[in-house]
């Protein structure tokens, strides 16, 4: 499969999600030094720079961190990636105050924390989108397939809706045996850009159910029990039938979770969430400031699709880094872990964890970001 992206817009050709994950980090003094080795690793990078880097903050990006920090360890002898997944606010809180050298978040900063981290940095921030991860609708029910919608979700998240029986879930389910159980809502307690995105994808696809002032990092649902980061959350529902929640899709997929198929504006047809239809949600995305070093995505379009078949709630994570650092050894041994990370030979490993690897002509534009960092 191949996925063709633009400057501008990214574009998929062939049905496939885009994931990845940058590390970077602003000029901080607690990077240490890794010797600057000179040598090409085995991605076809060169391992110069202090290669010690330290960062926090999506979980949703924590699978992924693990591929790259071996990668990376493999291709660049003694080098480490210390990565605590925390949440984002706490990643971006971590960043901003010079605790770390770069912050993973599920989305891009604010501009309070733009503020914040060019004060940090002495230079504009980057966004840089690296791992597109679809959000999963997870479930315990054991013997039944669900179909979703937008307005039924956001009644199940408010507690309007209460019984796996109830006439919406029925009415978009029709046959199936579905028991008269409770529904037990499971959130996250922590604040969480994949909260975030949730949110942002009921206000817009359920208006009417989701008010849009239940919005940003922290649930505003009102009903159900918190599990702080995506492997609680998802292990917490594993544990009980009758159980639902919104985590991204490799922590479901680990938990071995029932994911429910989405019902979409472009119906009629539910949506199984996949690497097919997850590209097509992707070929409607572009970036805000085309041309930009900034890579940051508009997806208000991914909400409400109107292409059949495309899976709506997809997470853009974003790694923050620093345009320009004072440590120039540091700025090599960023741009050095950056390039291991994007590399084909370490996309082709995030398959089996949730994620799809990006293509060679992402790669492209991404890479021209990363060389920037100075």
């Amino acid at each position: 499969m191949s996925v063709n992206f633009k400057r501008g817009s990214v574009t998929a050709l062939a049905a496939v999600a885009a994931l990845s994950l940058t590390l970077s980090a602003c000029g901080s003094e607690e990077a240490s030094s890794a010797g600057g080795s000179s040598s090409a690793g085995g991605a076809g990078v060169q391992c110069d720079g202090k290669l010690q880097l330290k960062g926090s903050g999506s979980t949703a990006q924590a699978n992924a961190m693990t591929v790259f920090k071996n990668a990376f360890g493999q291709d660049c002898s003694s080098s480490n990636v210390d990565y605590s997944g925390n949440g984002s606010g706490q990643g971006i809180t971590e960043f901003t105050s010079g605790l770390t050298n770069f912050a993973g978040s599920d989305s891009p900063l604010n501009a309070d924390q733009a503020k914040k981290a060019e004060d940090k940095c002495g230079s504009p921030a980057l966004n840089l989108p690296l791992v597109f991860g679809p959000i999963a609708v997870a479930y315990k029910l054991d013997g039944v397939t669900l179909n979703l919608s937008a307005p039924t979700l956001a009644k199940i998240f408010t507690g309007k809706i209460t019984k796996w029986n109830a006439p919406e879930i029925a009415a978009e389910n029709k046959g199936a045996a579905l028991p008269d159980k409770d529904i037990t809502v499971v959130f996250r307690s922590d604040e969480s850009g994949t909260t975030e995105n949730f949110q942002k994808y009921l206000a817009a696809a359920a208006p009417e159910d989701w008010a849009a002032d239940k919005s940003g990092k922290a649930f505003k649902g009102g009903v159900g029990q918190g599990a702080s980061g995506n492997s609680q959350v998802a292990a917490t529902v594993n544990k009980a039938d009758g159980t639902v929640t919104y985590t991204e899709w490799s922590f479901a997929k680990a938990q071995k979770l029932q994911i429910a198929n989405i019902i979409t504006s472009a119906g009629p047809e539910a949506v199984t969430l996949s690497a097919e239809s997850v590209g097509k949600t992707i070929a409607a995305a572009k970036f805000k400031t085309p041309g930009s070093k900034d890579l940051v995505l508009d997806t208000a379009g991914f909400y409400k699709p109107t292409t059949a078949g495309a899976y709506p709630i997809v997470l853009a994570t974003y790694e923050i880094v620093c345009s320009k650092n004072s440590d120039p050894e540091l700025a090599k041994g960023l741009k050095t872990f950056l390039k291991v990370a994007a590399s084909k030979s370490t996309q082709d490993q995030l398959a089996d964890k949730g994620y799809a690897p990006i293509p060679d002509s992402f790669r492209t534009t991404l890479n021209e970001s990363i060389d920037s960092i100075q």
